[in-house]
């Protein structure tokens, strides 16, 4: 969604031009946290750092944990030591996370320096699970409640402790070691009796996560089961923080654009492409463009080798851009199917026979209609011998095409690498190579022609 159909950016811009403070407060007193958080990363950095000194501040953390972790950096330099203190003191542990995570050590140790010690703890522990695991992405701020207490009790600590769990509407049930024993829905506390023990209302099948599991996982329970939030336990499932689903909505547009990047042969920039330097994204093309252009090489010195057919038989070249492309658009329909069918848990890598099976099906039905389609156009330009090549060329190609862009991912995932590494221009690459081996591969055997 634009920015511009949410509040009106032009507004905020020209009362910044000219000076009018007292109406960019206004705007500002008008606008929701999360509204304000988008404008001030659309802002450049001494404008978002006096834009947010003229909020209240009652609001100032607010909106400072709903911008991304690149935008509170450059502000937490900007403002003096006691107020980034209390920025980063009112973060939520997991919000704290994702901004110490991808720092380097020496600004992560000069950022806790600010910071109490019981948060300096929190955030040291959960920087201790593995990177992309869900032990990084949980919220210790976590209330729960006993299963022996009365519900009048367990209503009077949620009061108690409701400034420091993150609102759900679910309660977790531990018992003294803080293991999981079952969840609460909140409207058991509207409808039962006071006097009702909490062991009698709750749940005790709790679906649950390790915290060394993959955040991918996470996003996949909390969508199967439609929860709002997924407790994260220990090996012994003591009870550890939430997963909240905010959190994994980040996740998975995080996931979408690695995805997409991967797929157009683009290494992750975990960065805006307005924010990305020239350089990061010169470095982050430059290695997989030449890798493609040696996949490339090996097709040219096939064509190479066919000079002298080339030249026997012109009318070669001019279906060997319409053959190779052909197969390598089928790759690449191929690969995209897969790689988000991967990507969405729809099919796993022990499912590849199967879908092997499928997509030789499919792929042969495609490869006949293209074969039909341009066996007309062979037979005006070279007659019923070109006819024939180009039309089994035709089939072969796109048959081949299809199944490297299936097989590609489904390797990659049983290897246990991204599967969207199997990028676009890669499999298109190696199908326009194969494509240029079968078709003068053909043409030699059909027309009796060789290479050098």
């Amino acid at each position: 969604m634009e920015l511009t159909h949410i509040y009106d950016l032009d507004e905020l811009n020209e009362y910044l031009s000219q000076g009018d403070l007292s109406a960019v407060r206004g705007w500002l007193d008008e606008m929701r946290i999360q509204d304000i958080a988008q404008a001030l990363m659309t802002l450049d950095g001494e404008v978002r750092r006096d834009v947010f000194r003229l909020l209240p501040p009652g609001r100032r953390a607010d909106v400072f944990a709903y911008l991304d972790p690149h935008h509170q950096l450059q502000l937490i330099r900007q403002v003096s030591v006691d107020e980034g203190r209390h920025l980063l003191s009112e973060m939520l542990p997991d919000d704290l996370t994702a901004l110490l995570e991808d720092l380097p050590k020496d600004e992560v140790r000069q950022l806790l320096r600010l910071l109490p010690f019981r948060s300096i703890r929190r955030a040291l522990t959960l920087l201790g699970y593995p990177e992309d695991s869900c032990g990084r992405l949980m919220t210790t701020a976590v209330v729960s409640v006993r299963p022996d207490w009365s519900m009048a009790r367990a209503l009077d600590h949620l009061r108690v402790q409701a400034g420091r769990g993150e609102t759900v509407n679910l309660v977790y049930v531990t018992d003294e070691e803080g293991g999981l024993l079952g969840v609460l829905a909140l409207k058991h506390f509207l409808k039962s009796r006071v006097d009702v023990p909490v062991s009698e209302l709750m749940t005790g099948r709790v679906v649950s996560i390790d915290a060394h599991a993959p955040q991918e996982e996470a996003l996949r329970m909390m969508r199967h089961y439609d929860l709002p939030a997924l407790p994260v336990v220990g090996r012994d499932r003591e009870l550890l923080g939430i997963i909240t689903v905010d959190d994994v909505l980040d996740v998975e547009q995080e996931e979408s654009t690695e995805d997409f990047q991967k797929m157009g042969a683009v290494g992750s920039l975990h960065l805006s492409l307005r924010q990305a330097h020239p350089w990061l994204l010169y470095r982050k093309r430059v290695g997989w463009l030449l890798i493609l252009v040696a996949v490339n090489i090996i097709g040219g010195f096939v064509i190479a080798g066919y000079e002298e057919a080339i030249e026997a038989l012109v009318v070669l070249v001019f279906f060997l851009p319409l053959i190779i492309d052909s197969g390598g658009n089928a790759g690449a329909q191929s690969a995209t199917l897969m790689v988000r069918a991967l990507a969405t848990g729809e099919v796993q890598p022990r499912d590849w026979l199967r879908l092997w099976g499928k997509e030789l099906g499919v792929a042969t039905a495609l490869g006949a209609t293209m074969a039909l389609a341009v066996s007309g156009l062979g037979l005006w330009r070279g007659g019923m011998e070109i006819a024939v090549l180009v039309s089994v060329a035709m089939m072969l190609v796109v048959l081949v095409g299809s199944l490297v862009g299936m097989i590609l991912p489904l390797l990659l995932a049983r290897l246990r690498l991204d599967p969207a590494t199997a990028s676009t221009p890669l499999v298109t690459s190696i199908a326009d190579v194969a494509g240029i081996m079968i078709y003068f591969g053909l043409a030699a055997t059909l027309l009796g022609l060789h290479g050098q």
